[in-house]
């Protein structure tokens, strides 16, 4: 790849990145631990409970 090939390589995805932002996750699910669906679920209802349920 010579150096015009190159920087105009960069400058596509350059564009492409400033109209579209960032399409794929950092991260896969397969590079992430593995997670039970109960804890996700209890996960999920202990950060969106309602302020009136937490304890006095």
């Amino acid at each position: 790849m010579n150096g015009d090939t190159g920087r105009d390589e960069r400058e596509r995805r350059r564009k492409l990145a400033e109209i579209f932002g960032d399409v794929l996750p950092e991260t896969t699910s397969d590079d992430r631990p593995d997670r039970t669906p109960a804890e996700d679920a209890e996960r999920w209802y202990r950060e969106n409970r309602p302020p009136h349920h937490d304890p006095r």
